[in-house]
């Protein structure tokens, strides 16, 4: 039996938008990668997104995992609102376009690929893992800002 993959991703922005950055953990067993990076100018709803979106590409194979996430607009985003925006043709339910759209179809063709379950959990309560990766986001921040 093969191991569940433990993927916990977290974006940041300095102002919003403004400069950006995301990270990643992936944790199989014993073995752990760590991922991040920065973008100059984003939102943050495209750093939470782009931190999945890496930690999905990282993987070499098909893999069962979980992926935990403090924002809510990714988690209800790929598991619950996704159908509705694709059967209206990458519109809100007031007509008006998706938001990140590129993201979120380069996400379904990612996510597709794996047996994944989707986590919310709190940011900034203490949470080991998601401690981890929000200060792998803003180091990001940080040496992409040249600091």
């Amino acid at each position: 039996m093969t191991d569940i993959v433990e993927i916990y991703t977290d974006g940041a922005c300095s102002g919003n938008p403004g400069p950006g950055g995301w990270g990643a953990l992936l944790r199989a067993g014993s073995k752990e990668k760590e991922l991040s990076g920065f973008d100059p100018a984003t939102t943050n709803n495209r750093m939470e997104l782009t931190a999945v979106i890496e930690a999905l590409k990282a993987l070499k194979r098909p893999v069962t995992a979980r992926v935990h996430t403090d924002s809510q607009y990714v988690q209800k985003g790929i598991s619950e609102w996704i159908h509705g925006w694709k059967r209206r043709g990458w519109q809100t339910a007031d007509k008006k376009p998706v938001k990140n759209a590129d993201l979120w179809q380069t996400l379904e063709r990612l996510a597709a690929q794996h047996r994944l379950e989707w986590v919310w959990v709190r940011g900034h309560a203490g949470h080991e893992f998601n401690e981890r990766v929000d200060a792998l986001a803003r180091a990001a921040i940080e040496k992409g800002r040249g600091k």
